[in-house]
């Protein structure tokens, strides 16, 4: 659960990746010397860089896993992994098609700098335990020796099962991942998805062969095309909420909002230079075609996790997401609003609630301005 009440560390988001998630001091230009006699720590950040670029994909995978069966599909299909924040988070999606049926795969990875570990999260059609319209529990761990090993629990079949992330024989043009599962607390592991990728085709022929969707009028998953695209954006922040004080602070930076995923997504990386530091942020927006809602998950460089999602739709032009939270050990509504929405410009305001939605105070306030750069409008 993200801490709300860190808000006055806060350095604001830009652009439709609203503040309460950014909870973390931001990005200075000097690191803190390591105190003396002490072997400095370890720097992942660029651990997942060997992954970035095209690959051509073989996946075998468990038909029923954990149930003694030894039946095996076969997947042939492709993989695209693209840096964010210069290494430090990388976003991959994955099409493959076999005799039993067609997958795709959307993985965000995250990198704490606190921890030294990463955090990996899921969204599929047709994978195992993830699903298309929200990303899964995240699994978190680490490189050591060119090998890395991530872990997380997860119900499976109605029962809570150990679930094991594999990346190894990682050479300039090879990889192997495999994912396997455990009903014993880790004594033994059953392997149930093994994927052995090969270094493809180039950027530019990658992105051609992938098809993408078709843009339109809004109409629930193309509510966010308004904002493809790079803007500048102004942003004004109360520092302490809920406090009764007024005290704002304000801040500029340059938003980028691209499709991904063929368009069942999009994401959103930010930079801002604010009070006290640069920050970075980024959004992964997920569409869910049953509830027709969307949840916003929310990270920052600074501490390279995901928030609890924020979920809501857009009726008559305006979008409203909500979700609950603690700020200063109390429980609160929050809520996030996208309005005034033109081809050229938006407005994106958060506020809390702690009457139960009664009232509202709004915090964080963002004016977005297209830049016009043709390159960037959406197709």
């Amino acid at each position: 659960m993200r801490r709300a009440g860190e808000y006055l560390l806060l350095i604001c988001a830009i652009a439709g990746l609203h503040s309460k998630r950014m909870l973390a001091q931001p990005k200075t230009a000097e690191a803190p010397p390591q105190n003396e006699g002490h072997a400095a720590r370890r720097d992942g950040q660029h651990d997942f860089d060997f992954s970035i670029g095209n690959w051509k994909t073989h996946i075998s995978r468990r038909i029923h896993p954990l149930t003694g069966s030894a039946t095996w599909v076969e997947f042939e299909g492709t993989s695209v992994v693209r840096k964010v924040w210069n290494g430090r988070a990388s976003l991959g999606e994955t099409e493959a098609d076999g005799p039993s049926g067609h997958i795709e795969a959307l993985s965000l990875r995250l990198y704490n700098p606190q921890s030294q570990q990463w955090s990996l999260s899921y969204a599929s059609e047709g994978g195992t335990t993830s699903v298309a319209t929200s990303l899964s529990i995240p699994t978190i761990g680490q490189f050591k020796d060119g090998r890395g090993e991530f872990f997380d629990t997860e119900p499976f079949n109605g029962r809570n099962i150990l679930v094991r992330n594999v990346w190894s024989d990682i050479t300039p043009n090879s990889i192997r991942f495999e994912q396997a599962f455990s009903e014993d607390g880790g004594r033994t592991w059953e392997e149930n998805w093994i994927a052995t990728d090969t270094r493809g085709e180039t950027d530019s022929d990658a992105t051609k062969a992938r098809p993408q969707a078709k843009t339109g009028a809004p109409d629930g998953p193309h509510d966010f095309d308004f904002e493809f695209g790079t803007w500048r954006t102004h942003v004004k922040r109360l520092t302490h909420p809920l406090t009764g004080s007024s005290v704002w602070v304000e801040c500029n930076g340059t938003t980028v909002v691209r499709r991904v995923w063929g368009g069942k997504a999009n994401l959103v990386e930010l930079e801002a230079d604010c009070p006290g530091g640069q920050f970075e942020g980024l959004s992964l927006r997920l569409y869910n075609p049953q509830s027709h809602q969307w949840s916003l998950n929310y990270s920052n460089s600074s501490d390279g996790t995901l928030s609890q999602p924020t979920i809501g739709e857009f009726k008559n032009g305006r979008g409203e997401f909500f979700d609950q939270e603690l700020l200063n050990g109390r429980a609160i509504f929050v809520r996030f609003v996208i309005s005034d929405i033109t081809p050229n410009s938006c407005r994106f305001e958060q506020a809390f609630s702690q009457d139960g939605g009664k009232t509202w105070e709004v915090n964080w306030i963002a004016d977005d301005t297209r830049i016009n750069d043709d390159a960037n409008k959406p197709q």
